[in-house]
């Protein structure tokens, strides 16, 4: 082989390019020249439709707009809703062709472990930038071997609630357990105000209520060896008979039917009184003081506040939604997608759309709990560090493609819906623990 020295090599591929390489983001951005290898490329980012919907416009004007300046990459950002998410992936990776990045919810990168190129490198250069990933950012893209896709961000849940309403009731302090809860949601149903919640197969609002609430009670899917399957156990069959009461006497009860944005659109609307929810209640109210007021007339933001789900006989638990970038295998432009999701999740270029989200969503990392944003509004605190509090699906077990095949059948939200519809408890946990044992087979 020729010997080619260095002044060869930066004549014939650009300086800018060794920076990417040997300097990673940094350079690039310090070097103000977009890379040599991304001239021309494309990058295709499929997403959620966001709750948030400036974060939306930011990313498909300003930040397309500035990822073509600094990287020489033209980006397309695709929103969908969520819940279509999985359907287009699975299409994709039948077809070979599609989002060149998916970004993903909850524990689904777990189902794809073929389909996903090696992002490694990527995973690994944010985490040790920004303080380290939360747990449950990084069970939901790692599989214990490798990096299955790059945590993005996360959104925290916790229950929206109208704070006059249950000061009426005599609970000026949120209730603490599912006890205190119940009697509060069925004084408050009396009088036409119930707890508003999904059961539905819908992708947030559903698990994320269904999976703390068995924990709650110590019901749990499998043991620690990822293997035994222990749902039907007396602490689940007793969660269940608890919800069916719970329900009849303090839900909205038509929330059986509701996906994620029902209850946003009850609790805004003034006919509901609590929802377990991200932010994106209190921001739209914020958003559009007019628009949303109580029955008194003033602004509904000035009567909403957050507080954790309530605890129950085993103890106070919480999931909170974990998303995460993963680069398709069939990609025909990896290397570029790989730098753009560095640029993307870059401190400078995150801020901007993290600032956009209002503390909807935070960051997979612990940096971003001292970001000043959390300082503006006492509303939004419960929120800054609540990720710090959630388990994964699939607990006691590691993170697995089990663990989410049986999240994305539903089988945990449909074991309590269909004893609240009408099955005996002891029925409904039996048939969800045969249906948790044939996907763990």
């Amino acid at each position: 082989m020729a010997h080619i020295n260095r002044r060869t090599v930066l004549r014939l591929t650009g300086g800018s390019a060794i920076a990417a390489k040997t300097g990673g983001i940094a350079a690039i951005l310090a070097s103000g020249r977009a890379p040599a290898f991304a001239q021309a490329a494309t990058v295709h980012w499929l997403r959620w439709a966001d709750f948030v919907p400036a974060s939306d416009v930011l990313l498909k004007g300003e930040i397309t707009a500035e990822c073509q300046k600094a990287l020489g990459i033209k980006l397309t950002v695709e929103t969908i809703n969520a819940n279509d998410i999985q359907a287009r992936v699975t299409s994709s990776i039948q077809s070979g062709a599609g989002a060149d990045i998916v970004n993903l919810l909850n524990n689904w990168a777990h189902l794809y472990v073929e389909s996903l190129a090696e992002v490694d490198d990527v995973a690994d250069e944010l985490g040790k930038a920004q303080g380290g990933f939360y747990d449950s950012a990084k069970q939901a893209a790692h599989d214990g071997k490798r990096w299955l896709a790059v945590p993005y961000n996360t959104v925290g849940v916790q229950i929206a609630y109208r704070k006059s309403w249950f000061d009426e009731i005599g609970y000026t302090k949120f209730p603490q357990t599912w006890d205190e809860y119940r009697d509060a949601g069925k004084k408050l149903k009396a009088k036409g105000r119930p707890i508003g919640q999904t059961l539905g197969h819908t992708f947030g609002d559903a698990p994320n209520f269904a999976y703390p609430f068995m924990w709650s009670f110590g019901g749990k899917e499998v043991e620690a060896d990822g293997k035994t399957v222990v749902l039907n156990s007396k602490e689940t069959v007793e969660s269940v008979k608890y919800m069916v009461g719970f329900w009849k006497d303090a839900h909205d009860e038509g929330g059986l039917a509701w996906d994620d944005s029902n209850n946003n659109r009850a609790f805004l609307s003034g006919t509901i009184c609590a929802t377990n929810n991200g932010a994106s209640i209190y921001i739209e109210s914020l958003r559009k003081p007019d628009a949303y007021q109580t029955e008194t007339g003033k602004p509904l933001k000035t009567d909403i506040q957050h507080a954790p789900l309530p605890a129950g006989p085993a103890g106070q638990f919480s999931y909170h939604g974990a998303f995460s970038n993963a680069l398709m295998r069939y990609s025909k432009n990896q290397k570029a997608a790989k730098e753009f999701m560095r640029w993307m999740s870059s401190k400078p270029i995150f801020e901007k759309w993290f600032v956009s989200q209002k503390g909807f969503a935070s960051g997979p990392t612990t940096d971003w709990e001292k970001h000043p944003l959390w300082n503006e509004d006492p509303v939004m605190q419960p929120f800054r560090s609540a990720v710090r509090t959630g388990r994964l699906m699939g607990y006691a077990g590691p993170p697995s493609r089990k663990a989410a095949e049986v999240l994305s059948k539903y089988i945990i939200v449909d074991m309590y819906a269909k004893a609240v519809q009408g099955m005996p408890a002891e029925d409904a946990a039996r048939w969800a623990h045969n249906e948790i044992v044939k996907a763990y087979v």
